[in-house]
């Protein structure tokens, strides 16, 4: 296996008119090994991501699963140390194949994150459209996309009054919904979420529960949580990540999350599910 060490992305960004092809695309994860400077975290990953479904990551802390989320988009190389092997596929096209633009792949590939992270001193309707403006990708209707943007992220009702107002006006559950909207707005085939309700409220975890499921049929999403009755309630298909002590990370068990939570063929998936260890 060939180790291929990751340089920093460029900040130039094409000048596009449109945006990312329309609909979902599913992602083929093979034998993929991540590092970061020496340390071994993530070896021998195999995944099949399928599209129009929701894909939950769960596991204890420090098994890699926020590393390999990232490296769904090449955030991973964003680290001067970080390196890989294996093959990242989006729609059957490795994203880390020579001459693929990381900043193409993160138009496709968005990501939202564990903590809300708007611009505060943008309005609402300025940090909707924030992606596109540091994608550099037109539209003819930004109010339109404005508005249906937020509606997808199950924000509009809330908002439609106050567009004007600072994003940091919002509540933190408002805010990473803002954040979802952003991220819609770009058109993402795909949208990673890296434990998205771990710092809201049980409320504002209920409403982000609802937009994934609305907007779940439509693109494809992979979300790491640590809630296991969240990552029943969401997702389709789940892959169960551990690593032994001073070993790298690696999926015990992928399935269907109804299999995986029911009817697991390793013990140690029921487990962690079960909620014996972790």
């Amino acid at each position: 296996m060939t180790t291929l060490d990751l340089e920093p992305v460029t900040t130039t960004r094409p000048v596009l008119h449109g945006g990312p092809p329309p609909g979902a695309s599913g992602m083929d994860v093979i034998d993929l090994c991540a590092w970061f400077g020496d340390n071994l975290v993530l070896e021998g990953v195999d995944l099949v991501i399928p599209p129009r479904e929701v894909t939950a990551l769960i596991g204890p802390s420090g098994c890699g699963k926020s590393t390999f989320l990232r490296l769904l988009n090449r955030m991973h190389e964003l680290v001067a140390s970080a390196a890989l092997a294996g093959e990242v596929l989006l729609d059957g096209e490795d994203i880390y194949a020579r001459g693929v633009r990381a900043q193409d792949v993160r138009k496709r590939v968005g990501m939202v994150f564990q903590k809300p992270n708007p611009f505060p001193a943008e309005s609402i309707r300025d940090n909707v459209l924030a992606g596109l403006k540091l994608a550099r990708i037109r539209t003819d209707d930004p109010d339109s996309l404005v508005e249906q943007s937020l509606i997808r992220a199950g924000l509009w009702r809330e908002v439609r009054d106050r567009l004007a107002d600072p994003g940091a006006s919002l509540s933190g559950g408002q805010q990473q919904r803002l954040c979802i909207a952003r991220a819609l707005a770009v058109g993402p085939n795909v949208l990673l979420m890296d434990e998205p309700c771990s710092a809201l409220d049980p409320t504002s975890t209920r409403r982000v529960e609802e937009t994934i499921a609305e907007i779940g049929h439509e693109i494809t999403i992979v979300i790491v949580t640590h809630n296991m009755q969240q990552a029943q309630r969401v997702s389709d298909r789940c892959a169960f990540f551990l690593a032994a002590e001073g070993e790298p990370g690696r999926i015990v068990e992928q399935g269907s999350t109804e299999t995986m939570f029911t009817s697991p063929r390793d013990t140690r998936t029921l487990d962690y599910v079960s909620g014996r260890f972790g």
